[in-house]
């Protein structure tokens, strides 16, 4: 279980990073960011049987 939980942020990370590196402009960098981090908090709920 620890190590998907790992991982699973891990991967949240890496497309956090991606998104940085992309030519966006500064408001729709910070939509994508907030969607990609609450994202990666509902499925690490899910995963953990919150929901």
């Amino acid at each position: 279980m620890g190590l998907s939980v790992l991982i699973i942020f891990l991967v949240i990370v890496l497309a956090l990073y991606l998104i940085n590196r992309l030519p966006l402009d500064a408001r729709t960098r910070q939509i994508v960011q907030a969607i990609v981090i609450i994202a990666g908090i509902v499925f690490l709920l899910r995963y953990l049987a919150v929901f």
